[in-house]
């Protein structure tokens, strides 16, 4: 089992930044991919970034050029920088584990095994 927690979450302006970290305990070495999620009111849940043990990563074409996703693994910790944040990206953050060998092509909720549970960023315009 792996255990995740995230933090960091808040409000902020649009075009501000904000990061957030997410927290792995337990049994680590089982997953090979590490993302981010999120979740807006009424909406379904949506990859936003992802990063796996050999250094690739992926990012959703709404945050790219905005967000970094990063690790690191001396503290089992994972990032997500976030800049020009805008009222489009409030929702509830989440990380997520997968005991796969590589991140999936698509980032989907069923790809992921493990989850936290979830921090609340809030952009305002």
């Amino acid at each position: 089992q792996v255990q995740l927690v995230e933090s960091g979450g808040g409000s902020v302006q649009a075009g501000g930044s904000l990061r957030l970290s997410c927290a792995a305990s337990g049994d680590t070495a089982s997953t090979n991919c590490m993302a981010w999620f999120r979740q807006a009111p009424g909406n379904e849940r949506e990859g936003v970034a992802s990063s796996d043990r050999f250094g690739s990563t992926t990012y959703a074409d709404s945050v790219k050029g905005r967000f970094t996703i990063s690790e690191d693994n001396a503290k089992n910790t994972l990032y997500l920088q976030m800049n020009s944040l805008s009222p489009e990206d409030t929702a509830r953050y989440y990380c997520a584990a997968a005991r796969s060998f590589l991140c999936p092509v698509v980032l989907t909720v069923a790809n992921f095994n493990y989850w936290g549970q979830g921090t609340q960023i809030t952009v305002s315009s």
